[in-house]
């Protein structure tokens, strides 16, 4: 599921849903005091295989609550409960009928384009707690493709409810949009089953969104929001491709030199760490 950047909706939903889907890819992991290892490679590979099924199980699981949530989602939406609005539409909707916009992004997002005169309360935030627990999913986040895609690892806050209570009476006009839908569409569902009637949803999130749509203030445009790591900085991400036809050779030329820059930068590692290791050899045969 993340392959869309997406954590259990246990918490999120107040049906049966696990927040897990929309945020992180996040795994349990038990830790083992350091005494305890293992000394044989039979044990190592018995731990690599038990530790590969319960991954598996856990996406499994994870799809499985995918699919149901995304069963209750279009409901919502074919009964109705849930209106659909296009970008433009929502634009339309906020300069016209003045109509609240209730962006629901991590602010990792949210600082880098923004829609003007929304209201920000984000249904995930980055997990900024260092404890050993968050630190295992961070690490695993990470080693999963975090790296790539500049995803961070994601909590639910547990009083979005509450915030959006305390700003908003029930009987408001609130249109959700997150960067791809999906955190915006769970959102609508939340606050749907928490009494909320006059729910507006942005199908395909402020990414569908072409400038002229919303008013936009921040440094980037909304398509490159939910970009980061090393894909953005390359410019290999879809995003960026349809960006580069646009503004041509120039904009090109910026991630081929930063390409350049990155086999001459591994390049260096590389035979840095021949010469360390040649250096050390000598040293321990004198």
């Amino acid at each position: 599921m993340e392959a869309l950047g997406l954590p259990p909706l246990s918490t999120l939903s107040v049906s049966r849903c696990r927040v897990g889907v929309l945020g992180r890819t996040c795994y349990s992991n038990h830790s083992v005091p350091s005494s305890l290892k293992l000394s044989t490679t039979h044990h190592k590979r018995h731990g690599v295989v038990r530790m590969q099924a319960y991954e598996e199980e856990y996406e499994l699981k994870q799809m499985k609550d995918m699919a149901a949530a995304r069963k209750r989602w279009e409901a919502l939406v074919r009964e109705e409960k849930v209106k659909i609005l296009s970008p433009r539409e929502a634009g339309y909707a906020i300069q016209l009928s003045n109509k609240t916009l209730l962006d629901v992004r991590p602010s990792t997002e949210r600082k880098k384009a923004w829609v003007k005169g929304s209201t920000w309360i984000p249904i995930f935030e980055v997990d900024d707690r260092f404890d050993v627990g968050t630190l295992s999913r961070k690490i695993t986040n990470f080693m999963m493709g975090g790296w790539w895609s500049g995803v961070p690892a994601l909590s639910y806050d547990s009083q979005f409810l509450t915030k959006v209570e305390q700003k908003f009476p029930k009987d408001t006009d609130l249109i959700l949009a997150c960067q791809k839908g999906l955190r915006s569409l769970a959102a609508c569902e939340l606050l749907y089953n928490a009494g909320y009637s006059n729910l507006f949803w942005v199908q395909g999130g402020l990414e569908a969104a072409e400038e002229e749509d919303l008013v936009r203030e921040g440094p980037e445009p909304f398509k490159l929001a939910g970009i980061g790591g090393l894909s953005e900085f390359l410019g290999w991400t879809d995003q960026q491709r349809v960006a580069a036809t646009k503004e041509g050779w120039g904009y090109r030329l910026v991630f081929s030199a930063r390409l350049v820059g990155v086999f001459l930068v591994a390049d260096a590692l590389f035979i840095g760490a021949q010469q360390l290791g040649r250096y050390l050899q000598d040293i321990r045969s004198h």
